[in-house]
């Protein structure tokens, strides 16, 4: 047989075989995370302690990039919009559903990405000043059936639907007031001007520990680690109650499947990494990874709690800034 026509036999299985490496390789580049918050909060701590070890993994750069703005908005839309061949990826929070329930979005929560893996789950506090009576979540809402009026802090996003959640669950009612961030409201909450706060851990626990605030109850599906003392609502109060901050990766809709796979995988192993895992813990984060599939099914049903508590508290869409 020529070489000619050798070469010509060979040609398409050449072509196939080339084309197969060219769909496995991955990464080819540095792969971006996206994280649309400002530096310094726990997901932009979380992707940048990914970072290393899926550089490691992946022969690649992964860069970390900082797109603020609009609640997380700006960013996530960012990821939305990205080519789905897994070079661009978001580490987001509990904001992705939340937003929903506040924002005219430019993409679509559930339909424009693909879900590759929870990271992290940080349960709230219900926390209140020593003088308020209440000390459990059963004494709460007797105090609130007797006394209308009970007034609660809120920032925004989780931490003011949280508390609406729990009221629409106890059927009690209680009185928003509202504040630009958790350093502003600590001063009135400690002075007793506002009765309730249902904040973030790390946010309230050096005030907990110092005694000028107490602990009601925690809102994750089991008690904080660093709160080991105090009983979360569900256990206390109302079965199947959970109310966390909480973080993920995700990246374009369209991802082909080894590619998610591979994302999945890899990014896993990095959460799984000691030096991630320690670092979490001092931040007060437990570590929860999870399949896409599932994921995808605990998104919609945040989306649903989220939005259901959102139209309680007669919250009214805005225009993403």
């Amino acid at each position: 047989m020529s070489i000619s026509r050798r070469a010509a036999l060979a040609a398409p299985a050449i072509l196939l075989a080339a084309r197969a490496g060219a769909q496995g390789a991955f990464p080819q580049r540095p792969v971006r995370m996206v994280v649309p918050y400002t530096p310094g909060g726990v997901s932009d701590i979380t992707a940048r302690l990914m970072a290393e070890p899926l550089a490691a993994a992946w022969g690649q750069a992964v860069p970390v990039e900082n797109r603020a703005g609009a609640d997380g908005v700006i960013g996530t839309d960012v990821v939305a919009k990205a080519a789905p061949d897994g070079h661009t990826l978001g580490l987001v929070s509990v904001a992705h559903p939340v937003n929903a329930a506040f924002y005219r979005l430019p993409f679509d929560t559930m339909r424009d990405f693909s879900f590759v893996t929870q990271t992290t789950a940080t349960p709230l506090v219900l926390c209140a000043p020593r003088s308020f009576a209440p000390n459990t979540p059963a004494e709460l809402v007797d105090h609130a059936k007797r006394n209308p009026g009970v007034t609660f802090a809120g920032t925004g996003g989780v931490v003011r639907l949280a508390p609406v959640l729990f009221a629409q669950r106890t059927g009690i009612r209680l009185e928003y007031v509202p504040y630009r961030g958790s350093s502003q409201a600590h001063p009135d909450l400690i002075a007793g001007r506002v009765n309730i706060m249902f904040d973030t851990v790390p946010a309230a626990l050096a005030h907990i520990q110092s005694g000028a605030l107490k602990a009601i109850a925690t809102t994750g599906a089991r008690r904080s680690a660093q709160l080991p003392d105090v009983p979360t609502v569900a256990e206390s109060l109302l079965p199947g109650f959970e109310a966390s901050t909480w973080g993920m990766v995700i990246a374009p809709a369209g991802l082909p499947g080894p590619v998610l796979s591979k994302l999945h995988a890899d990014c896993v192993a990095a959460m799984r990494n000691p030096t991630v895992v320690e670092r979490h813990r001092t931040l007060g984060a437990d570590i929860v990874t999870s399949d896409p599939d599932s994921l995808r099914s605990f998104v919609q049903a945040e989306l649903t709690k989220w939005g259901e508590a959102a139209r309680a508290a007669g919250v009214e869409l805005q225009n993403a800034r």
